[in-house]
Parts: structure tokens; sequence; C-alpha cells
């Protein structure tokens, strides 16, 4: 089996990196290779694409990699492959992105990306660091995890979601914070797992098993 985490010059991709091929190590779950390459895309047996930065800037990187979202979209949707999105990965699921300007996304889970935009003047956006998460909806990649689990955030818009049924997990931050999404063979997470420590650790090695 073989994973493959999805390279369009979005950021650094050596923690995300490092954090599957630890988890599919331990649990068994063969390879994982970074790569921009569609045809290596097409044939893996989970994608995940991760993002840091804009909505539209990322967005314009990943379709500016001839054939890269064509081959993530014969994977995942015509082929059921499980996906997860990270960041602005999960944020490019959306309808629609409003960051800067109106973008729009692969319209695979419905719903608007928007700026946050706390209760409480005090709470700074970014949203950035530690807080807890509240599981809404029961999921495989949840395993091992409940609310309360902590996770770690570095963002300014988040994904307001459109069908209740797939918000998986929010925190509360002035509000709710979308923090998990998914449906059929699609997760994404707002947080950064290889960033959070036990929690992100065991989402992913979650995910690495997870047979839609």
């Amino acid at each position: 089996m073989q994973t493959v985490i999805v390279d369009y010059e979005s950021g650094n991709l050596h923690s995300a990196e490092k954090a599957f091929q630890r988890m599919a190590s331990e649990t068994g779950a063969g390879t994982v290779i970074v790569t921009s390459d569609p045809n290596i895309i097409r044939k893996a047996d989970r994608v995940v694409l991760p993002g840091d930065g804009a909505f539209p800037a990322c967005r314009k990187e990943l379709f500016d990699h001839r054939g890269v979202y064509e081959a993530i979209e014969e994977a995942v949707i015509a082929g059921g492959r499980p996906f997860m999105g990270i960041c602005i990965g999960m944020q490019m699921m959306a309808t629609r992105g409003l960051e800067y300007t109106e973008t729009p996304g692969f319209d695979w889970i419905g719903g608007t990306v928007e700026h946050i935009a706390p209760s409480d003047p005090a709470l700074k956006v970014p949203h950035m660091g530690w807080n807890d998460l509240v599981i809404d909806h029961d999921h495989p990649v949840f395993d091992g995890i409940s609310t309360g689990k902590h996770a770690y955030f570095v963002h300014s818009y988040y994904f307001r979601v459109a069908d209740p049924a797939h918000l998986l997990a929010h925190v509360d931050y002035g509000g709710a914070i979308t923090a998990v999404v998914g449906r059929d063979n699609l997760i994404g997470t707002q947080f950064h797992p290889e960033k959070s420590q036990a929690t992100g650790l065991r989402m992913i090695a979650n995910f690495l098993g997870w047979t839609p």
C-alpha cells in the first residue's frame, strides 16, 4: 500500500512526511512518499493534501502543476480512495473561499471558507496554538481520540460547512470553529496533525488504517 502526500509547493512538507512515515512504519501501513507526479498520485492507495498560506495562492499552485488536480480527482472521487486534507488542503474541499477574493474550491464538501470573527474581541486572529477538540460525530479516524484532546492550529480562515452532518469536530474560539470535516472517503483537518503530538499521530494512524 502506498500513501501519497501531494507536493504542489505549498510549504515545507518535511514534518508531515516524517509523521506519516513514522505511523505507517508503526502500523504496517506500507510506504509514504511526497510527489507531484500525476501518474503516481492517480495510482495511490491513499492521498494526503497538505497546505499552508492563502486559499487563492494554494489553489493557483495546485492547478498550475499540470495534471495534479486531475490525478487527485481520479484517485479520490472516481476511485474512492481515502483522502485527507490538512489545513488549506482541507479548506480546498469547500465550494469556495473568501480569502482576499472569491475563489472556487473543489466543491467536494459544501460550504464556504470565511474569516474567523471571534465574539470575544480579546481573542486574536490568527487562531494560533493549542485548542481542545469537541467531537460532533463519531468516525473511524477518531478511534482513541475523545472530546478534550488537544490539537495545534494556525489559521485566520475557517470552513463554514453547509451540512452539519459533514462537521465531525470543532473547537471553541469565541464561537465554534470547524476542526474536522468529512463524508464518504473524505476527511479533512483544520489543525496540523503532524504538529499535534499524540492526538495528531493517532489520527494519522487511524487514517492509514481506514477503509471507507
